[in-house]
């Protein structure tokens, strides 16, 4: 028996659970982007550090949905929240026993396994409630997906606004502490519990069968950012860990694109060599952008638009954006079926959006202008992750959780390896390049000790952290001169890095306008959905 449009009698109640559980990993991201400038001060990180420790939030979070996404139909729902919740558990420890006057290595080393723990977690529960809200809500998925996901954007405001009530008379552990709130309230509402399988699963259909749309295609786009993420992310702590240098030179490099290649080569034996689905691969390539885009801005904005404002006025911007994509979470389904908007439209408007906002935010000189020009962001980058979802679910029920869960993972991974990195890299060469032509005698001295590097980029030095976080902590009518010229390149920095991450929602769009010009020649966009075995195999005229 449904209960209303769901298949459950517990659809709702599965829903909010899975609400809660997203909202604890908004929560958690909201909080730490604003603690990102204590972290800096208290160990003297630099923005691409501090880029790669967030980075972490999202690497993490590929292996938890990914793995969780191909056990989930075989262990059942159940197993995977207890272990998310235990992860949960654990990341704070870890994360909480970095202390000021660590050494930094030290203080990177742990602060980056804790984010990544967090990451995993959020990433198993993102694979129990994707796939079971597409099950629930089987004809309206774009609907309570977005739903679902409005619990992202509620999070970020409970985060960020607890940074900017709590951040001058709280430490940075305490705030970030309060995460465990939700995280204890979707452990209750997750007990006890059934939990229907996937349409795939009770199909019957196996591993092999869910992942033949996802083949080679798909395959080669995840085992790329996992290639990626053994040779920069996981090289690199352990490069810190055990205090070698073999982690980040050539022979680790060619290890770890071998780690690629032998996955991929797994993918095309578990599906028998099937080549994918093309347009599941171009769903997979775009949601990377996707990654990129939403989540790594995101963990840099209220930094950004805090240094070209205040860092109070910054946390106030943040909080309202994710207040505005919070309620537009809930319109999806007037947007599709009172406006008339496919999933694809919906989508190609958004990023049209994301594109222009950005650059607007970019130019802000005032707080009025930066709400509305953050109006603009935010109503573009809405609807981007729980759309694709629905798309990928309702083109390609075949694949079960598998699809969705690789999706989710690929644009986690790419938000920690491409989106805030090489936002963090941006950061650095564009505020050091501003500085050493401003004065380079300040750039010498304000410069930090080893250069930045993102993918073939390096060479480019950012700033000191904690020479840039004194700079940002003494009132502006009280800098010297030299003080006030390193504010002022590092706000001319991160205007062009708003523009240069411009360029990733333009690209987006004109994928998106392909995708719907292709729907348009076959008829327009419709859900599919798998026709049964004894079906297939009717001789004709049969009833």
């Amino acid at each position: 028996m449904s209960n209303g449009n769901g298949i459950a009698p517990n659809a709702k109640r599965l829903l909010w659970a899975g609400f809660a559980a997203i909202l604890a990993a908004g929560i958690g991201f909201g909080i730490r982007g604003g603690i990102l400038a204590n972290w800096g001060t208290d160990f003297g990180f630099t923005a691409t550090q501090l880029g790669d420790i967030n980075g972490a939030g999202f690497t993490g979070f590929c292996f938890g949905i990914i793995i969780g996404g191909l056990l989930c139909d075989k262990i059942g729902y159940g197993k995977l929240v207890i272990a998310a919740f235990a992860l949960h558990v654990l990341s704070a420890f870890v994360t909480f026993s970095a202390s000021k006057g660590m050494a930094q290595d030290t203080a990177y080393l742990v602060l980056y396994l804790g984010t990544f723990i967090f990451a995993v977690a959020n990433g198993t529960l993102e694979a129990v409630a994707n796939p079971l809200v597409a099950t629930l809500f089987p004809h309206n998925r774009t609907h309570y997906l977005n739903i679902l996901h409005a619990s992202w954007p509620a999070g970020l405001v409970l985060g960020g606004f607890a940074g900017a009530l709590l951040g001058g008379s709280w430490s940075w552990k305490a705030q970030l502490a309060l995460f465990l709130i939700p995280t204890a309230i979707y452990g209750l509402m997750f007990l006890g519990q059934h939990m229907p399988k996937s349409e795939a699963s009770v199909k019957g259909l196996s591993l092999g069968e869910m992942m033949k749309d996802v083949g080679l295609l798909g395959g080669a786009v995840v085992c790329l950012l996992v290639a990626l993420f053994v040779k920069e992310a996981l090289g690199g702590m352990l490069a810190l860990l055990l205090k070698n240098d073999f982690f980040t030179g050539p022979t680790w490099g060619y290890l770890s694109w071998g780690v690629g290649l032998m996955l991929w080569l797994a993918v095309g034996g578990l599906t028998r060599g099937s080549i994918g689905a093309w347009l599941l691969f171009v769903l997979f390539v775009v949601h990377a952008l996707v990654g990129a885009v939403e989540l790594g801005t995101d963990g840099w904005i209220q930094n950004i638009t805090g240094n070209i404002l205040t860092p109070t006025q910054g946390k106030v911007l943040f909080v309202f954006t994710s207040a505005v994509m919070f309620s537009l979470r809930f319109c999806a389904d007037f947007i599709e079926k009172r406006i008339g908007l496919s999933p694809v439209g919906i989508l190609l408007s958004c990023a049209t959006l994301a594109c222009i906002g950005l650059n607007l935010v970019s130019g802000i000189a005032t707080f009025g202008g930066a709400m509305g020009a953050l109006v603009v962001y935010a109503v573009g980058k809405t609807f981007f992750w729980p759309t694709m979802l629905a798309v990928t679910s309702d083109r390609f029920p075949r694949t079960g959780a598998v699809a969705i869960s690789i999706m989710g993972g690929i644009g986690m991974m790419s938000a920690g390896l491409i989106g805030s990195r090489g936002l963090g890299y941006a950061k650095d060469r564009f505020v050091g390049e501003e500085l050493n032509k401003a004065d380079p005698a300040v750039f010498a001295e304000y410069k930090a000790e080893k250069p930045s590097k993102f993918l073939f980029f390096e060479g480019s030095f950012g700033l000191d952290g904690s020479k840039l976080g004194a700079v940002n902590a003494t009132p502006r009518e009280s800098r010297d001169a030299k003080q006030t010229l390193v504010a002022e390149s590092n706000m001319k920095g991160d205007r062009r890095t708003l523009v240069a991450d411009s360029f990733i929602p333009g690209t987006m769009a004109m994928i998106y306008l392909l995708i719907l010009l292709y729907f348009k020649a076959i008829g327009g966009y419709k859900p599919v959905h798998i026709v049964p075995v004894a079906e297939q195999t009717k001789p004709a005229g049969a009833t």
